[in-house]
């Protein structure tokens, strides 16, 4: 029998991830102070731009021997990538950051019930339903047009995750998503430009896109990357289910976002649908459960 890991080693990963969920949200803080100078659309732009740039530094993506649908996948990626971030930034104009990130979770959570036959997936996909409720509270508790904003970003997520995969197949490592990136950057800066002109490149927006960049697109990435290297896939799932926790704690401390008890249960009933579908057993051929 070989010696157990040293408590160390075994944290090491798990810490990585948290980690890069704390920037995540910390990026996502921050972009909401930044609303009242460029708007949503400038953050976005600012954000894939300044990721584009950083991404293909380091991946320097090979631009000979491609196949058209790898650049037709990739284009597909940027494009959902671009649509998930702005109808999010969009919600969190108008939403609370711990329920925008607990709602739009329910993308990648309607994908796994949707992709696998398991009749448990449908009991975690009603836990979430009942935490989106709780979440709504009284009927103006949470504004509408924020909720469909969050649909829809979780809609895209949901792309975001098959996307990610197809592109997988065309480049090696990073590349495809810095070519995603490159596109995503394309179509918003024109949007970003006719909406807020000359204020995008102030300097303190410079500054703080690019620190929104690092914190939510660069440094996760990094440490999702290396963390995967240490963690098993179902530990890192869950751990990655608890970033409405972390939105909510970071909403809390940073932008001093309050939270009824209605919310905070809400919360906790999407975290554990999620750990909940991640945790079951992935069904028989033609079954259907998680993503």
């Amino acid at each position: 029998m070989s010696p157990a890991l040293p408590a160390r080693s075994t944290l090491f990963g798990p810490s990585l991830v948290v980690t890069g969920l704390f920037c995540q949200e910390t990026g996502a803080s921050i972009a909401v102070m930044l609303f009242p100078a460029v708007g949503p659309a400038g953050i976005v732009a600012l954000r894939l731009v300044f990721s584009a740039i950083i991404l293909c530094a380091v991946a320097r993506p090979s631009l000979r021997g491609r196949r058209p649908i790898a650049w037709y996948t990739a284009i597909a990626f940027g494009l959902v990538l671009t649509g998930m971030n702005l109808f999010f930034y969009l919600a969190l104009d108008r939403l609370p950051l711990g329920t925008t990130v607990t709602i739009e979770l329910l993308g990648p959570l309607t994908l796994s019930v949707v992709a696998e036959r398991r009749w448990m997936n449908l009991v975690w996909a009603g836990l979430a339903l009942v935490g989106v409720v709780l979440l709504g509270g009284s009927a103006t508790h949470l504004d509408p047009l924020g909720v469909a904003f969050t649909l829809v970003a979780a809609a895209f997520w949901a792309g975001y995750i098959l996307l990610s995969k197809a592109t997988g197949r065309h480049f090696a490592g990073i590349q495809g998503l810095a070519v995603a990136m490159v596109a995503g950057s394309v179509v918003t800066v024109p949007i970003a430009l006719a909406t807020t002109g000359s204020r995008l490149f102030g300097p303190h927006v410079l500054i703080a896109g690019l620190g929104i960049a690092l914190l939510s697109s660069v440094a996760p990435y990094a440490l999702e990357m290396t963390a995967l290297r240490r963690t098993p896939a179902a530990t890192f799932a869950i751990l990655l289910a608890l970033a409405p926790a972390v939105a909510a704690a970071a909403g809390f401390f940073i932008l001093g976002q309050t939270m009824t008890i209605h919310d905070v249960f809400g919360i906790v009933a999407v975290i554990c649908a999620s750990i909940g579908a991640v945790c079951t057993p992935p069904g028989k051929p033609g079954g259907r459960q998680k993503a």
